[in-house]
Parts: C-alpha cells; structure tokens; sequence
C-alpha cells in the first residue's frame, strides 16, 4: 500500500494536487452525485459509521473529528446526536465552502497528512471516503495515530472488493460504465468520475487496509462489510500505554 495514483501524477505532490482539484470541481453536485449514484445506500453507510461510534460521541469530555469530512455528511450526522466537541477537517476548500451550509460544527482546512493539532489530543477521528485518496496510506495512519489519545478510536469508512462474484461483476460493470457517464453529464466532470471508480479499484482489500492498520501501530483492529462488501468499516485503536 503507497497512497492514490490519480493517471498523469507521477509524485505525491502532484496526487495530492490533482484530487484537490477534482473534488473542487464536483463540490457542488457532490451531495446528490452521492445519493444518487449509492442509490441513497451512502446514507446507511453514514449512520452506520456514528452508530458504531455513539458511545464516544455521547461522551461529553471527548473530542472527535470527522477527517476528509467533505460536504459534511458525516459531521452533520455527528451534530445530531454528539454531547462531544467535534469540529470537521478537508484539504478541499470548496467542499468545506458547501459543508458550512450545512453544519454548525467547526470547519478546518489541513491536510491529513500534516494535521494541525497537538500530540494525543482526540478521542475519535472518523473518516468516511477519503481514505483512499490519502497521497500516501501509511503516513496518514501514523499521522492519525499521533493525535489521537492512549485508547483513542480511528473509523474508517472506505469502499472495498465485493466477496460475491456475481455482484462484484454488476458492481464493476456500473461504476466503470454508468457512474462516469451520469457522474460526467451532472457533474461536467467525466474524468473525475471516472478517477472515482479505478480509485476504488486500486484500493487495498478490508483484510489489507486492516493488516495496514495494524503495521501502522493499531489494535483491536475490526471491519465489517456491508452491501455484500462493496464498502467496509475498519475500526482501530491507539492502546493504553502505547505511544
């Protein structure tokens, strides 16, 4: 596992640069490119992801941020229920432009390869798609690992490869064939729906991202699939007495 390889970027500024500007041109139509395209299913994946983490978000002395967080989804689903400070955090200005509308919870812009934030100071990062378009995997695990407290949770929601060889097929065949076409035609960016799915493709199985998370230093590492493996939620922590 190294990080994303959008075509044309040949080091990881230049990834880095490139899925910025991606998601800047989509931030827009993002929200309903998401709905539509999941055929609403990402509202599940979502609610699924703050439900396995509510006992720390109903902590009132904990603090928790939502990584890549986008047009705030995640956050916004957070806000509902959390008694915990929970601030947001994307590299993409524009996607953070249309999370403000939305949310109330701070909003900063950092890169997640090179957070802001002290040593040990949260007790949850949550990040839901944006893994994937980190420049480089391990760096960002080590750099969620450092801020995150002894006992701290890290939540990875991240697409994966369907275990069903017959879904896996329709799976392939939409999202290589029919995403970047409505992706394109609502969003005026094929190319960006087209980096979307050879993303996906690209990624590590769950048992690898989970193997990566435990080479990354952490433990109690778990995943559950869901809608026959097309997605996973990897949940780890940062032990007790291990920095």
């Amino acid at each position: 596992m190294t990080g994303t390889t959008p075509r044309g970027a040949n080091t990881e500024q230049e990834a880095a640069r490139w899925v910025r500007g991606m998601f800047g041109k989509i931030a827009g139509h993002y929200d309903l490119l998401n709905h539509l395209l999941s055929f609403n299913l990402d509202r599940r994946w979502r609610a699924r992801t703050v439900e396995r983490v509510s006992e720390i978000l109903e902590r009132p002395d904990a603090r928790a941020l939502d990584l890549c967080c986008g047009t705030g989804d995640v956050l916004l689903a957070m806000e509902r229920r959390k008694k915990c400070a929970a601030l947001g955090s994307d590299f993409c200005h524009p996607m953070l432009v249309e999370a403000r509308r939305k949310v109330r919870s701070p909003l900063v812009e950092a890169d997640a390869l090179m957070l802001p934030l002290a040593d040990a100071s949260l007790d949850l990062i949550t990040i839901a798609f944006g893994f994937r378009n980190l420049a480089h995997y391990r760096r960002g695990l080590e750099e969620l690992r450092r801020v995150l407290k002894p006992g701290g949770t890290l939540a990875i929601l991240e697409f994966s490869q369907p275990s069903n060889r017959a879904f896996a097929a329709v799976y392939g065949w939409f999202s290589t064939r029919v995403l970047p076409w409505i992706g394109g035609v609502i969003s005026g960016s094929r190319e960006a729906y087209a980096y979307l799915p050879e993303s996906i493709r690209k990624f590590p199985g769950a048992e690898d991202l989970a193997s990566e998370m435990r080479a990354a230093g952490f433990e109690r590492v778990e995943f559950e699939r869901m809608t026959a493996g097309a997605v996973a939620l990897h949940v780890g922590k940062k032990i007790i007495g291990r920095e």
